[in-house]
């Protein structure tokens, strides 16, 4: 998940020398890998067009100096990375520290662009609702003959009928009050359940990954309400019985923990991690740390070091777990295996799952192999044929990539026909001040030896765009995700991929050559814009960080919905095909049923 905490902006230096120049002079001005000249070539870019009026870009926060604890990564040094003028270039640092909010860099636009660059991308449809800062899930479901789209967080949801793309309706907005007692509104995954002839739904809940823990290494009190906070880690599956969450009927509720049952108020582990892989059939795949020995991980916000869990929920009112997988090092007394990877005592890297198992094709189906992207942990090929007894066939150690996420996402919709696999992180900081998250296309073919094939080619702007790298545009900058699989209708193109990329919007891959991807159709919107007050009335601007943070594909009805900092597009592209404006056919959603 993404940091998004609201950030405060600083006040210290004057926003009319902002709107005079577009230039940022912060020491150490860095020229990428050159020296610095003695007559640098100064990057310019004035307010025209669309920007006469762009609101200036945040300024750096004031803090106080970070002291950096043992182990973690230092600062770049000056001249080793940032823009350079002469060849429009930036090179990022080879490693950072964990580090939030802005770091602008000579070069950086001082506001935040307006404008808006399309390659092979119709805009169908706009809805100005945010959920969240900086991040949402979202979960789709056909009911009587319509089709419905949560996009959510923890604590709200938005509930709207999209069965007309063009004209979809937001039914509910609701808030919830964690403190008061709501439950949190975590991942959720919604199928049709043939053999039960009903809609099940599977709901996540897992501890904070932001917000209550600062700093587990100086911070123990912290740690305490972690350790001591009062919720179902794990999961509930519920009947669903109308669009509305609310007149769910509850199935049941699990620990990740088989220590506890669902009535304790205090449990151990992480619960359940992100979105869980159902296909509405008798299996279900979560991600987590399932008691407090998962622990070995690096991440400062973050006590658990997550593990893959295979359940049987034939019967969905008694789900039984039916086998935990863990990189060896995960648990306590594995330090020895832990301490002989690199990242071992950095304080930075997120060590373990952040989502479950990516598996193109369910086991009922004679599915085979599940693959884990197990953070730092690099990536793994798991044999999931008897969930009863998952185990590792082989894996990768991917490139390090700190600070960032590492090893989050795997896209696995071309493996059945292709063999190839996209593997990625995403990041974490502002201004590329850290690595750049390459998106790895792994050869898995033969599943007991995968190999990186190549990386896919890194976005770049349009001519017209007033910056020649996306790094200079504000926000982040690389890819997130590329639609939960689990979640998107409809059977993927074979072909193209598109992925969500923050401040360059969404891309989408040309995989027709295997041995070099390109892009071929960009949505690329504008990097911020007012959104609604809770009044209903008012507005306030948008958060610049993440222009767009996420994607859900209908792959049914050839439509992409990217999810901005200020709204909800809805994408059509001539490479997917014609968009189905309207109801899958009654022959599509039975295809979906089987």
């Amino acid at each position: 998940m993404k940091k998004h905490a609201k950030r405060s902006l600083a006040i210290g230096l004057s926003a009319a020398l902002l709107a005079s120049s577009a230039l940022y002079l912060f020491a150490p001005i860095s020229y990428g890998t050159t020296d610095v000249p003695e007559d640098p070539v100064v990057f310019t870019a004035p307010k025209t067009g669309l920007n006469l009026n762009a609101p200036d870009a945040p300024l750096p926060e004031q803090k106080d100096a970070i002291q950096l604890l043992p182990g973690e990564p230092e600062e770049p040094a000056s001249g080793s990375w940032g823009y350079d003028p002469k060849t429009g270039i930036f090179t990022h640092p080879t490693s950072t520290p964990d580090n939030e909010g802005p770091q602008p860099f000579e070069g950086s636009l001082p506001y935040l662009d307006q404008n808006q660059y399309s390659k092979n991308m119709n805009v169908e449809a706009f809805y100005p609702y945010v959920i969240g800062w900086g991040h949402s899930w979202q979960a789709t479901f056909d009911l009587e003959g319509r089709r419905y789209l949560y996009d959510y967080e923890t604590d709200m949801y938005n509930l709207f009928d999209i069965t007309d793309p063009k004209n979809s309706v937001l039914i509910k907005n609701k808030k919830l009050d964690i403190k008061a007692g709501d439950k949190q509104f975590g991942p959720l995954n919604v199928k049709y359940n043939k053999k039960l002839d009903k809609t099940i739904a599977v709901q996540c809940y897992e501890v904070p990954r932001y917000g209550v823990l600062t700093n587990k290494y100086t911070n123990p009190e912290e740690v305490k309400k972690i350790k001591e906070r009062e919720m179902l880690r794990g999961f509930r599956m519920f009947e669903v019985t109308s669009p509305d969450f609310e007149n769910w009927k509850l199935l049941s509720e699990t620990p990740l923990d088989d220590n506890s049952n669902a009535k304790d108020l205090i449990q151990q582990g992480s619960g359940c991690q992100d979105v869980p892989v159902y296909d509405g059939d008798q299996y279900l795949f979560v991600a987590g740390a399932p008691d407090d020995n998962f622990s070995n991980t690096e991440y400062k916000s973050y006590l658990y070091s997550g593990a893959q869990l295979a359940y049987d929920v034939s019967d969905p009112t008694k789900p039984k777990k039916l086998s935990t997988w863990w990189v060896p090092g995960q648990r306590k007394g594995e330090e020895e295996a832990y301490n002989a990877n690199p990242r071992a005592g950095n304080k930075t890297s997120w060590m373990g799952s952040r989502m479950p198992l990516f598996i193109p094709k369910p086991v009922e189906e004679g599915g085979k192999y599940g693959y884990a992207a197990m953070g730092g942990f690099g990536f793994w090929v798991i044999d999931i044929s008897d969930p009863t007894n998952m185990k590792a066939i082989s894996h990768l150690d991917m490139p390090m990539s700190v600070s960032g996420t590492e090893g989050d996402n795997i896209d696995v919709s071309k493996v059945e026909t292709t063999g190839m696999v996209y593997y990625s992180g995403y990041p974490l900081g502002e201004d590329c001040h850290e690595p750049y998250k390459e998106i790895y296309a792994i050869d898995v073919r033969d599943p007991f030896n995968p190999k990186i094939a190549t990386t896919l080619e890194r976005p770049t702007p349009p001519e017209s765009a007033p910056f020649t790298d996306y790094c200079q545009r504000r926000g982040s900058f690389g890819p997130k995700r590329s639609g939960y699989a689990t979640i998107n209708p409809g059977d993927p193109s074979q072909r193209f991929m598109p992925y969500a990329f923050y401040n360059a919007g969404v891309q989408v891959f040309d995989l027709a050559n295997p041995e070099k991807p390109t892009i071929e159709a960009y949505f690329v919107p504008k990097m911020s814009g007012d959104i609604q007050n809770e009044d209903g009335e008012t507005t306030r601007p948008s958060d610049h960080s993440n222009p767009v943070h996420g994607i859900f594909v209908e792959w049914d009805r050839n439509l992409i919905w990217a999810f901005s900092n200020h709204g909800i597009y809805v994408l059509s592209s001539p490479l997917l095909g014609d968009p189905v404006i309207g109801y899958p056919t009654a022959d599509e959603v039975e295809e979906e049923k089987e």
